[in-house]
């Protein structure tokens, strides 16, 4: 028996397809897959949307990370979004990027009003050697962008390790 079978209601098929394990899953990642699915059938069944949507059609942002010799740079889409919004801070090697979204829409000829809140929380492991006091962030056209430079000592003392053919 499924643990899917035992919740009451949405007894339809689920139109999440289930992946089953290839020889290489690790099975924590396996695990992982099996429990976000079950959050997602179980909200789906009493119509909340998936933990993916935190309201107001806010999702987690899409993050790029791209690292040079120099500098680590943390690129994340956030349309919709200004920088008054968002709010950056480290600590212990770790970026944060928090924000929120509000929105009020009022309507008096039709005598209507809505309010909407979204808010998302994501945060990113720094590699060893980032230079805190030097980190700058720009914000143009609901794209935040925030580099992280390394220090001297963390350049120096990066070493390539040769490859030999055999």
């Amino acid at each position: 028996m499924a643990l899917r079978d035992l919740i009451p209601w949405g007894k339809q098929e689920s139109q999440v397809p289930v992946r089953v394990n290839t020889p290489g899953d690790h099975p924590l990642f396996s695990l992982h897959r099996e429990v976000n699915r079950l959050f997602d059938d179980l909200f789906r069944g009493i119509g909340v949307p998936s933990l993916g949507s935190q309201g107001a059609g806010l999702e987690w942002p899409s993050i790029e990370l791209s690292e040079t010799e120099k500098e680590v740079r943390v690129t994340a889409e956030l349309p919709g979004l200004d920088e008054n919004d968002v709010d950056l801070s480290i600590e212990n090697g770790v970026l944060s990027i928090h924000g929120e979204k509000k929105s009020e829409i009022e309507d008096k000829e039709r005598g209507y009003s809505e309010r909407s809140y979204g808010r998302f929380e994501r945060h990113v492991s720094l590699p060893p050697g980032i230079e805190e006091d030097k980190v700058s962030a720009s914000f143009k056209k609901g794209v935040l962008t925030v580099v992280l430079p390394r220090s001297a000592t963390a350049i120096e003392s990066r070493r390539r390790i040769p490859i030999n053919a055999h």
